[in-house]
């Protein structure tokens, strides 16, 4: 048997951080982010990561 080692967890002391990327999807690009938030498909890329910054700034 193998030795057990406590490992104490580090608390998170404020909001998430907010990763976001935007991902092509066809003829379509979508902005998401490490929360689990996903934009719409949006035809305009600029137009997607204009959603990613928004999320990043708002945390909604």
């Amino acid at each position: 048997m193998g030795t057990v080692i406590h490992v104490a967890q580090q608390e998170q002391t404020g909001p998430p951080e907010h990763r976001t990327t935007t991902v092509e999807q066809g003829s379509f690009c979508v902005a998401r982010c490490t929360c689990g938030w996903r934009g719409p498909a949006r035809r305009a890329r600029g137009r997607a990561r204009r959603d990613a910054e928004t999320h990043s700034t708002e945390g909604s």
